[in-house]
This record gives structure tokens, sequence and C-alpha cells, in this order.
């Protein structure tokens, strides 16, 4: 039996390497970057129709015969003067017709700003977005094998080294500046260290309404004024506007009145836990999930039809045997991608949480944990992919190394987000014939191999790939330590410019501004 027989070393260096180092270095054009922003996904469906007809179903019927209890009373008024029925028990119900007018005047194709337009995000469809979240109160110190309280100037370094991670899209808070004791100093100060640190668009959550009008203020002085940021809102409000299951969230709500007002796009997060706050079943989970978020949908179409609004089912796993959350869990990945089938299905632009370790550490754990949901949510087509880089232990450790290690591992979830392209060209029976037929028996170094390279691939920007010996020569990097460089080297060298010094000097003078 013929065996094959590897190419000899110098016929593998010949005609081609100088070729191809040339094409590494030279710039690219966005659309013919393997991995970007907005790629459509959907290819990973794990309900069939029959599931998600069942679904559908029982959220049009939880909405019209369990309904939410606690709104407060002037969402009581939007809602029932929208057609909803507030019952003698307190509870608000939504009958079918209302559900349907609401999804049918809901916005959809939104687009989530950054604060520069090369950032812009189009919410449509299976276009798959990946970015941070969360409320770690815990930073990750590598260095010592442990974890510390996370403060104001962790929020800032991460926006920092967010801006500069091709595959992470967005930033959302993904900590809370332990810090700051005053809530609404910390309201203020988060918004501020983060559109400080990025240009990309920022999430944040407010504790209280009048809380907000200072921040309100201080988006309009960056977007240089009223009509601009109303125009391009480049901050949203994340808001648990309901505290599963099935109850609003008093305080959350008229947050959410208070961001619709100002023009501020509303992610409606409902996170309830499977198994506490949320039933046991990824079905049952999932739809109490949708039901909430409609909920939520049907109370800001009643103030604002059309108000940019992003569907956030979060429900997230337990582990049962111990009732703890198993953020890295399989079923926490399945439970994501249902959900992404089902807003697909209701054609609403929205996001669930993904990639969130149970891992301390970024280790062996961490990354496949984060590897194998994130890879589901992309693949399902899911919008805004939150939680995506950076978390640990479950939420309550945030990481500024791994945002950098994550950054690699989402660019390879986004190569297969993007799939296989076939076509006559990247058949290539000519190409086959060129090189088989009188060529040089191997494709190393042909027009087309040089042509792929960037188009076709996507390579690391941290992981090793070199061989052992390579390795050895290297010096034997290890991961984390090399992570762990390149963000001392960001924060050491990366100091943002796009709010000029008067502006933030104005800024400074007006507000308690604690960074």
């Amino acid at each position: 039996m013929r065996q094959n027989r590897p190419i000899p070393h110098s016929t593998r260096r010949s005609g081609g390497r100088e070729a191809r180092r040339s094409v590494r270095a030279a710039p690219l054009a966005d659309e013919l970057r393997p991995v970007r922003p907005g790629l459509s996904g959907g290819t990973f469906k794990p309900l069939s129709e029959a599931s998600v007809k069942a679904i559908e179903d029982t959220v049009y019927q939880i909405l019209d015969e369990i309904g939410l209890s606690q709104a407060p009373e002037s969402g009581v008024k939007y809602m029932t003067d929208a057609g909803a029925i507030a019952g003698d028990d307190g509870r608000v119900r939504f009958p079918r017709a209302l559900v349907e007018d609401t999804l049918a005047k809901a916005a959809r194709h939104i687009t989530i700003h950054g604060q520069d337009e090369k950032h812009d995000l189009l919410l449509s469809g299976s276009r798959v977005h990946f970015g941070t979240a969360g409320a770690a109160v815990h930073v990750v110190d590598v260095q010592n094998n442990c974890y510390r309280e996370s403060y104001l100037a962790d929020i800032y370094d991460a926006a920092r080294i967010v801006e500069q991670m091709d595959n992470i899209h967005f930033f959302q808070r993904p900590m809370v500046a332990r810090d700051i004791p005053d809530p609404a100093d910390l309201d203020f100060n988060t918004v501020y260290a983060a559109i400080k640190g990025t240009t990309k668009h920022v999430g944040c959550s407010f504790t209280e309404a009048p809380f907000m009008r200072p921040v309100i203020d201080m988006l309009h002085m960056v977007a240089g004024g009223e009509d601009k940021w109303r125009a391009r809102p480049f901050v949203s409000n994340s808001n648990c506007f309901v505290v599963p299951p099935l109850r609003f969230a008093t305080e959350s709500c008229l947050v959410m009145e208070e961001a619709v007002h100002a023009g501020m796009p509303v992610l409606l997060l409902s996170a309830g836990q499977a198994g506490a706050t949320a039933p046991a079943s990824i079905a049952g989970a999932v739809a109490q999930a949708l039901a909430e978020v409609i909920a939520g949908l049907v109370y800001v179409n009643a103030m604002v039809p059309g108000h940019p609004c992003i569907v956030g089912t979060w429900p997230f796993v337990s582990d049962l045997r111990t009732g703890a959350m198993s953020g890295g869990s399989g079923e926490q990945g399945l439970l994501t991608a249902a959900c992404s089938q089902m807003l697909q299905h209701f054609d609403l632009p929205g996001g669930a949480a993904s990639g969130m370790a149970d891992a301390k550490m970024p280790d062996a754990q961490s990354g496949y944990e984060k590897g194998s949901t994130l890879v589901m949510a992309g693949l399902s087509g899911l919008n805004m992919v939150y939680e995506a880089a950076g978390m640990h232990a479950s939420l309550l450790g945030f990481c500024l190394e791994s945002l950098i290690i994550d950054n690699d591992m989402i660019g390879q979830c986004l190569r297969c987000v993007r799939g296989v392209e076939v076509n006559e060209a990247t058949l290539g029976v000519a190409v086959m014939k060129d090189v088989c037929m009188g060529g040089a028996g191997h494709y190393l170094g042909h027009d087309q191999t040089i042509g792929l390279m960037q188009t076709e691939y996507v390579y690391p920007a941290i992981a090793d790939r070199s061989s052992p010996k390579e390795w050895e020569e290297l010096g034997k990097p290890n991961l984390v330590e090399v992570a762990s460089k390149r963000k001392d080297e960001i924060l050491a060298s990366f100091n943002p410019t796009h709010i000029p010094d008067a502006l933030d000097a104005k800024i400074r003078s007006e507000f308690n501004v604690l960074l």
C-alpha cells in the first residue's frame, strides 16, 4: 500500500513563503475579512418546527392566562390603555390580539450605534455580534491565582482592552465598581468609564430613575447635543424589568420608562434561573423567558411605538445538585440557542448570554466551557451574544486576560458562523488540474492558496500554533502569560482620545467624576 509522503522541506519553503508573508501583512477590506461583525448564523436549530410552534402557543397562553404582577401604576396605565387587562388579583394579562399587534409594530432591523460609526451593529435576522456584560464583583488575579474586589478603574481598563479586540463588538459593563458606595455616583461613573474607554456601543444599567438625568446630560455633551444623541444613541440600558417568575420589577420599570423617554435603546432582560426562578425544563424556561420579554415589548411599545428594544431572553442554568448557577454547562448553550431560534421565529432583534465559564481561572475547563457554549450561540444566529468574553465563576469574577484569550476564541466561533462557501471557484477543479497535471504537485505557493490565505482562514492573535521544537526555542510560551503581557502593553500605551481633553475637562467640572 502506497503511503503519502511529506513534502520535502525545500519544496515547502520554495515559491510561496515570501508571498504568503506579504499577503498576511497587507490590509484587507472589511467585506473580505474571514470574521467580522454581523456574519449570518442560524444553521444550528435545536428545536424542531413542531417544538417552535408549541413554545409559541405556550407563550401566548402564559401571557393571556397568567400574566405578570407588580407593575408600577404608570406601567399599568400604559399597558391597559393599549389593551392589556388589569385583574383584581394584581396581575396584568395580555390578550393574544394585543400581543400580535405589538409584535407587528415592534422595531426590527435596528442599528446599535457606537461613538465611532465603524462600530455600528445592525441587529437583523441571524446577524451575530459578540460582547461583554455582567455584574461581577471580583476581578480574577491570574498572577496570584486569587480574586479581588472590582473597582471603577477595572471597568475603564476593560473598556480600553475591548477597544483593541476586533472580535469583541460591543462593551456592556461587566463589573460593579465596589469602590463607589453611593448608587448615584456608581451609575454615573460606570457609564463615564465605559464611554471614555471605548468607542464601541456601551450597555449600562441604573439603580433608580432619578440617577439617570446626569448621565443623559453627559451623553448629550459627548454626542454634541440632544438631537445628535437621539439620532445616534451609543449607550443602551440593560434593564431587568422583570423578577422571574412573571413579576415586574417596579424600580427597574421606572428606569425603563425614563430610558425610553430619553431616546435610549433598551435591552429587555429576563434572567430566570432554571429550576429556581424558571421551570427546570429547558422548553419551559425558554417559554417563560419569551413571555416575560414580550410583556416588556408591550409595555415599551405602549409608550413609544417602535422604540428600539433588544429582546433579552437570558434564562440561566442551575446545577440541581446544589442550586448554584452553571453558566458553562452544555445545557446553557442549548438554552441560549433555543432562545435564539425562537427570537428569529418572531423576527425580533434579540440577545442572550453565553460564554460564562464556571471555571475560576482561564484554564482548560474555561476553554471548553466557553468554546462549546459560544459556538452554539453563534451558529444559532443570535444577534447579541452577551457575557461572551472575560467572565468566570458563573458571573462572579471578570478576567482582563480572558478578554484577550476570548477574542481569539470568538474569532474561531465567527469562522464557524461564516460556514463553507461552495462555488466553482472554491471547488477549484481547474486549480487541481494545474497542480496535478504538470504543475508542482502541491498547492503551496499557488495563486489560489495565496489569494485565500486571509479570506478563507482566520489566524489567532496570541494562541500558539508552533511546533514543539519552535515552542521550545521561543521559551515555551504559556497562553495566560502571553495574554497578561498583551494586557499590560495595552494598558500602558493605549490612552483613548475620542473624548477631547476640553470636553473631558468640562464634564469633570460639572459632574462628580471619580475615575
